[in-house]
C-alpha cells in the first residue's frame, strides 16, 4: 500500500516548549528549483517578548549552576548533533548546500559544542586576576554572566554559524534568545530539539524564525536584554541595533566571519558576555601572640 510521508513541523522554540507563533504567520521556504520544502513560522514582537520572559526566568538558576555542569550540558549537545548526524545533513542538502558542504558544517558543529564545552570551566581561572593594592586588603576581579543576550543569527549557514554564536554565550552563564537564518531555518529547529533532550534547563536558549527586518529593531530596544549579537551584513540593521543600544546602555557586539575558522572559535568570545566583578577584602594581621588585630 502507498502511504502519505509524515512531513516535519517546524515550530519555534520558547521555554523548552515548541510553540507554534502567537500571530498565525508562516512564509514558504523555497529550495532552488522553486519548490516549497517547508513552512516556518514568522515570528512577531509577542514571540520575542515571550521568549524574554523564558530566558529572564531561566538566569539564575543557568549563571548559578555549577560551571563543569553547564560544560557536561554542552558536550551532552555534541554527543545528539552526532546521533543525529544523517539528519542535520539532508536539512542541509535540501537547503542547497552540497553532501561534502553538509557534512563538514556537522562535523565543526560537533566539534564547536566540545570546544566550549571544555571552556566552561576554564575561562574564569583565565580571565580573573587577583590585583595588586596600596593597603591591607585582599582584590579580586572575576567575570560575571551579563544576564540575557538577543542574537541575530548567522544569515548565511543554517547550522554551524548559529551554534557558534550560541555556545560561548551559554557557557558564560548567560541565557539568550537568538533569530535563526530566514532562508536556512531548518536546522535551527532541530538544533531545538538537540536542546530540549540534552539536559538544557527550558528557557536558557530560545530560538525564532523570521524575518530580521522585523524583528532587529525589538531585540535591541526591549529593556530586559542586556547585550544584544549581530551576525549578519546588513549595514543599516546594524547602525540600528548599535544606536539602539547605546540609548538604554546594553553592550553590542558584531559577530560576522567566516564561522568555519578556527578564529571562529575562542574564549574570548566567552569574555564579551561578562561583567567583571571586584571584590575587596580586608588581610587580618595576626600577633605573636595569636591576637588578631
Amino acid at each position: 500500500m502507498s502511504r502519505l510521508e509524515i512531513l516535519k513541523t517546524y515550530k519555534i522554540y520558547i521555554g523548552g516548549a515548541f510553540p507554534r507563533t502567537e500571530s498565525g504567520r508562516y512564509y514558504k521556504l523555497l529550495n532552488k528549483k522553486n519548490e516549497v520544502i517547508a513552512n516556518v513560522c514568522l515570528s512577531s514582537r509577542k514571540d520575542f517578548r515571550n521568549a524574554l520572559v523564558a530566558a529572564r526566568s531561566a538566569f539564575n538558576g543557568w549563571s548559578t549552576r555549577a560551571p563543569f555542569n553547564r560544560g557536561q550540558i554542552i558536550y551532552r549537545m555534541a554527543e545528539m548533533i552526532e546521533g543525529r548526524k544523517a539528519q542535520f545533513v539532508d536539512e542541509l542538502i535540501l537547503q542547497g548546500n552540497t553532501r561534502q558542504q553538509a557534512e563538514r558544517e556537522v562535523q565543526l558543529s560537533i566539534d564547536r559544542c566540545v570546544y566550549y564545552s571544555g571552556w566552561c570551566d576554564k575561562y574564569s581561572a583565565l580571565f580573573s586576576s587577583v590585583n595588586p593594592v596600596a593597603s591591607q586588603h585582599f582584590n579580586f576581579s572575576v567575570p560575571e554572566p551579563t544576564g540575557v543576550v538577543s542574537i541575530i543569527g548567522p544569515e548565511d549557514t543554517s547550522l554551524l554559524g548559529l551554534v557558534s554564536a550560541v555556545l560561548p554565550v551559554i557557557a558564560g552563564g548567560n541565557t539568550c534568545v537568538v533569530l535563526a537564518s530566514e532562508s536556512k531555518p531548518l536546522c535551527a529547529i532541530t538544533f531545538a530539539e538537540v536542546i530540549a533532550t540534552s539536559d538544557m534547563p527550558g528557557g536558557v536558549v530560545n530560538i525564532l524564525t523570521g524575518t530580521s527586518k522585523e524583528l532587529h529593531a525589538h531585540f535591541s530596544t526591549h529593556m530586559d536584554v542586556n547585550a544584544v549579537i549581530y551576525c549578519r551584513e546588513n549595514v543599516d540593521e546594524q547602525k540600528v541595533m548599535a544606536e539602539n543600544s547605546s540609548l538604554n546602555v546594553k553592550r553590542s557586539f558584531i559577530w560576522h566571519q567566516d564561522w568555519t575558522r578556527d578564529e571562529a572559535q575562542n574564549p574570548y568570545l566567552i569574555l564579551d558576555l561578562q561583567e567583571i566583578k571586584t571584590t575587596w577584602h580586608p588581610i587580618e594581621n595576626i600577633g605573636i601572640s595569636g591576637a588578631k588585630y
